[in-house]
């Protein structure tokens, strides 16, 4: 792959702090990526999920699909060097945005990411002058008020209480685990799982494995690992979090346990599911890993010489490419009319979308001798060249 087409560093005249831009390619002039913010994030890292969305885009890319209006978009991502729980962190955010305002109105669509929620985010860019966090696609559209009000009623959907747009990312990741175990002939009940992270994708996942019927033994937030042998309640825990995906330890019963933060990555479990930091999983640590499958709900959670020791040992690592592209797919076909705003046919399309995604990772794995990672990338590899020789490079 080439290297990336923008790449932007901004720092702010208030507190020094920087954020960063990277648009690693367009696909009929515009790019898709979402925008994070936390201590610490760098460039290098903003570019690896920028290259990252490039490849999600382009599997969710099917050619012989005729029917499809979801013609994928190139890939790009944002970042902004900040603790989301600082009170600066918002007055930042509105700058960052004013300061992309260009880019974010031509060629980059944008919404919620790690530390940010897209309420958040929709507030801050009114703010910051802009109709939209993706009106750059607006010119691509059919019918933009149909489908700008189409995306907004989907919004408004709940589901028990929680909107479908905090839901359908962690559907598609628990059908990632649920094709998993049916190609190996695993049955769901008595497979056990752990997740790092219970915020919107850690905490959906959670609660669609629950309902398929695995066992969710331990949980990690910001305070610890609460582990249960047993299984969780992972209804009461969803329901006794804070809107950063920590949990009110009052909501506890007698038999949880509560352990130190790394602890998920040991528990007696068949399935991880890190669903928080990247880097979570590296050298360091990946031996205390019994695990059979991980799969990466969360971005770059994974090293690669990490993930070179675990493949080794036998430990099948899916990508988050695939894993976690469902979100971004769910927001371009509800606005491109591929499915309209409704909880049922979202779930049923990101399920069928996300098991033919997986089942093909697989089978090119199995097919090539490779890791799954190595597979995601050979099918991105081979529609890549489609999608520029149909589309263009830029417009």
């Amino acid at each position: 792959m080439t290297a990336p087409l923008i790449t932007l560093t901004w720092t702010d005249h208030v507190t020094g702090q920087q954020g960063f831009l990277v648009v690693d390619r367009l696909v009929r002039g515009v790019s898709s990526g979402g925008l994070r913010m936390r201590n610490g994030c760098t460039l290098d890292e903003v570019a690896g999920l920028a290259r990252g969305m490039t490849m999600k885009e382009a599997l969710h890319y099917n050619p012989e699909n005729p029917q499809g209006r979801y013609i994928p978009l190139g890939g790009a991502k944002g970042g902004i060097d900040c603790d989301p729980q600082d009170p600066a962190a918002y007055g930042l955010l509105v700058r960052y945005l004013r300061a992309m305002r260009p880019y974010i109105e031509r060629f980059w669509t944008t919404g919620e990411d790690l530390g940010l929620t897209q309420d958040l985010v929709d507030r801050a860019a009114a703010e910051a002058g802009l109709v939209s966090s993706i009106q750059a696609v607006y010119p691509l559209l059919d019918d933009e008020a149909t489908a700008r009000q189409r995306l907004t009623d989907a919004f408004r959907v709940e589901v028990d209480g929680i909107g479908l747009d905090e839901l359908v990312g962690g559907c598609g990741v628990a059908e990632s685990v649920l094709a998993a175990l049916d190609r190996a002939g695993v049955a769901y009940a008595g497979t056990r799982v752990a997740v790092q992270g219970l915020g919107t994708m850690g905490g959906a996942t959670a609660r669609f494995l629950t309902r398929a019927g695995l066992t969710v033994v331990a949980v990690a937030d910001i305070k610890g690992t609460i582990a249960n042998p047993d299984g969780l309640d992972i209804d009461t825990l969803l329901t006794a979090r804070d809107t950063y995906g920590t949990v009110d330890r009052s909501a506890l019963r007698p038999a949880d346990q509560e352990l130190p933060g790394d602890a998920w990555l040991s528990t007696d479990a068949e399935v991880l599911v890190p669903a928080a930091v990247s880097y979570a999983i590296d050298t360091t640590n990946e031996h205390r890993i019994t695990a059979r499958w991980i799969v990466e709900a969360a971005n770059m959670p994974v090293l690669p010489q990490a993930e070179e020791s675990l493949a080794a040992r036998g430990v099948l690592v899916l990508p988050d490419v695939v894993v976690n592209s469902g979100t971004n797919a769910w927001w371009w076909w509800t606005l491109f009319g591929d499915i309209g705003p409704d909880a049922n046919e979202a779930f049923a399309y990101t399920r069928r979308s996300m098991r033919a995604l997986i089942d093909q990772m697989l089978a090119r794995a199995e097919a090539d001798g490779t890791t799954p990672r190595a597979a995601a990338h050979a099918i991105v590899a081979d529609r890549l060249p489609v999608i520029a020789e149909r589309f263009g490079w830029y417009g």
